[in-house]
């Protein structure tokens, strides 16, 4: 069924079938789990515009249809995150089919009633164009920027970091982006307060990350007694480069028990030299090696998670979820393309005390397991900062009910391109 268009003080305003489904507009694999979670909890059907990826997270959905073509990036939706990313993502097609992902999510906008964004600055724009050439609410959740990036930033950091710029703080296009939304969701209380001092509605309801945290999925039956230390090697490419440097620090910590939240096929798996591999089915596997024997783990994250005591992550999302429940983490960076040494940079900002960030070593990262588990003054301050910094669970409930209240909403007027 067609909305149809009335006249309110000669202004042009679209009426929205009451059963009209919602667009969601993401751009990244942790962008698209919180998507799909919300979406999840939505009582009417969703279309989903990915512009990263094929948007797997929603394919999980019963009633979840994905509009436009699938963009398949080398670096996996981080091209600014080196040189090297952004020429091969040129290469792969960057700049023409992202063009023609806008007349997609637009054309995938005919038929909905609420434009959803999941993501950044990039995905707020096709978002925006979708939602203002279609006439609909749009709501934008902000996941990646936190006010906590500037922190000690300073101009020489600044500089050091121009590739980031745009993640480090928002852009004056983005706030006015965001000024236009009917709703805007961010991420912490800190950026909450950095978006409503520039003239932006913004609202924080709670952590993302620390929503999409899937409770334990098994027991993973690990011996007790001993400290459980997490090796979150990332679902990017980083995990080539830092899985083996994890598992020859798990070697020289025969005082603790790892285990590996892995979360591709057996086969991605990258072994130092001389290590074996046994598989125990499709959910674990054993990787033996330098006397040691490390447990590796699929489709168990939450359980992982919930059983660390500390962790080495080269990670996004996990390395936040574990600091959100308190549990220390050591990072180091890799070549990409995701967790280089900016990102590595920018993450200590927003972590704070609960991440240490050391060199590229197993010694060094076995050194830093040591120091912290040997020191419950600093375990202390850093999960007190991971816990402050990232914040409770509880936003998503909170954006749905909004998504539902702006779909039975009769849409304002707009005003210079700004909703009011």
């Amino acid at each position: 069924m067609q909305g149809r268009a009335t006249g309110t003080g000669g202004m042009l305003r679209r009426v929205i079938p009451s059963t009209a489904p919602v667009l969601f507009v993401s751009n990244g694999t942790a962008e698209d789990l919180i998507g799909a979670r919300l979406a999840g909890l939505l009582t009417r059907r969703v279309r989903y515009s990915p512009l990263v990826g094929e948007g797997r997270a929603y394919a999980a959905l019963s009633d979840a249809t994905r509009v436009g073509r699938v963009l398949r990036l080398p670096s996996g939706g981080f091209p600014f995150g080196s040189l090297d990313n952004l020429r091969a993502d040129l290469r792969a097609g960057l700049v023409g089919e992202s063009l023609g992902q806008w007349t997609d999510a637009t054309r995938g906008a005919s038929e909905t009633g609420t434009v959803v964004v999941v993501g950044d600055a990039y995905a707020l724009m096709v978002g925006t164009v979708a939602a203002r050439m279609r006439r609909l609410p749009l709501v934008h959740v902000q996941p990646l920027l936190s006010a906590h990036y500037l922190d000690g930033l300073g101009l020489r950091g600044a500089l050091r970091e121009l590739n980031a710029l745009g993640a480090n703080r928002p852009m004056p296009y983005e706030l006015r982006l965001a000024r236009g939304a009917d709703a805007v969701f961010v991420r912490d209380a800190a950026t909450e307060r950095y978006y409503r001092q520039r003239g932006v509605a913004a609202r924080f309801a709670g952590s993302f990350a620390m929503d999409v945290l899937s409770v334990p999925e098994r027991d993973l039956r690990l011996p007790a007694g001993r400290p459980v230390l997490a090796l979150l090697p990332g679902s990017r490419d980083d995990h080539r480069e830092s899985l083996p440097l994890m598992l020859r620090a798990a070697a020289l910590l025969p005082e603790v028990t790892p285990v590996v939240a892995w979360p591709h096929i057996w086969d991605a798996v990258t072994l130092p030299g001389g290590w074996t591999l046994e598989h125990h089915g499709d959910a674990e596997a054993m990787a033996r090696g330098e006397g040691t024997s490390v447990t590796l783990v699929r489709r168990a994250f939450g359980a992982v998670a919930r059983a660390a005591d500390i962790a080495i992550g080269t990670s996004g999302t996990a390395n936040e979820q574990l600091a959100g429940l308190g549990v220390p983490v050591i990072s180091f960076a890799t070549r990409g393309p995701q967790y280089t040494a900016g990102f590595a940079r920018r993450q200590g900002r927003l972590l704070g005390a609960s991440l240490s960030v050391v060199g590229a070593s197993a010694p060094e990262l076995a050194a830093q397991v040591r120091a912290l588990l040997g020191d419950p003054s600093r375990q202390a301050r850093a999960a007190l900062a991971g816990l402050t910094r990232i914040g409770p669970a509880g936003a998503l409930p909170v954006i749905a009910a909004e998504i539902e209240r702006l779909a039975l909403s009769p849409l304002a007027p707009h005003s210079k391109g700004t909703r009011r």
